[in-house]
């Protein structure tokens, strides 16, 4: 059985504890927490104390977020996205994060068990960024075309 990481990243306007990104960061646990709870979550990127990944430092730029997650499921993935409190706050990504300059998201399939690394994660998102969505690394738009397990 295969299961569906997802890694996104955003640079943020500011650095996490500037008072612009108050909202984002006072959101942070509780949007986490509605994850853990929505049917078909796995696992997701934390800490060293167990906070959210975006106080994980995977880029020189300390203002480049990241987030990490794996999913039984793209609809398991897709409910939780869309659903509250993340719609919310992927409502207003603008207020906080710059345009993107490239993809910012991407979808790949890993074994039942496999938790994904941020080198692995970065891999697939230049990736797609290089080649375009394929089996090896794609989108929620292409996902029907690329997730025939679902």
């Amino acid at each position: 059985m295969l299961h569906l990481a997802q890694y996104n990243i955003a640079r943020a306007r500011a650095p996490l504890g500037d008072p612009l990104l108050a909202d984002f960061v006072a959101a942070i646990a509780h949007v986490n927490e509605a994850a853990e709870a929505t049917p078909g979550f796995v696992w997701r990127l934390k800490d060293d104390n167990g906070a959210s990944s975006s106080y994980v430092h995977a880029y020189e730029d300390e203002r480049m977020l990241v987030n990490l997650t794996v999913w039984e499921s793209v609809e398991a993935l897709r409910a939780y996205t869309y659903a509250m409190p993340h719609v919310d706050i992927f409502r207003r990504r603008a207020e906080w994060f710059e345009p993107p300059a490239g993809p910012s998201l991407v979808l790949w399939r890993v074994d039942t068990g496999h938790i994904p690394t941020l080198d692995e994660a970065d891999a697939r998102l230049r990736h797609l960024a290089e080649h375009g969505p394929s089996d090896h690394a794609f989108t929620f738009k292409t996902a029907t075309q690329s997730c025939k397990a679902d």
